[in-house]
């Protein structure tokens, strides 16, 4: 992740969330992927008690393949970006000025 310089501002809606909200996050998807699992070994078991022979091997396949989901998931942060640049925004530059300044509130900046 690239560090911003000193001079830029940091805006609310690109501020990452804390270390402690992130990894409640990633434990949560980590756990719903594997009930998903255990519902689809469960699941294939009862699929093929009651011999419905085209659902149990997908059920299997889907909890052979879900660890390895669920560990992906489990291990991207979460990242905010808005995608808008204020670089080269006429507003970043410009400061208010003393009661004389042209720039001051109710003036004709620029």
């Amino acid at each position: 992740m690239a560090r911003q310089r000193p001079d830029e501002a940091v805006r609310i809606t690109t501020a990452p969330t804390s270390r402690a909200a992130d990894l409640r996050t990633r434990q949560r998807r980590y756990l719903i992927s594997m009930g998903i699992r255990s519902a689809c070994f469960v699941g294939a078991g009862i699929a093929g008690v009651f011999g419905i022979g085209w659902l149990w091997p997908i059920l299997i396949v889907g909890a052979v393949f879900l660890p390895y989901v669920a560990v992906i998931l489990a291990n991207v942060q979460s990242t905010r970006d808005d995608g808008v640049d204020l670089r080269g925004s006429a507003y970043v530059h410009r400061q208010l000025g003393g009661s004389g300044s042209p720039d001051a509130v109710g003036g004709s900046g620029r």
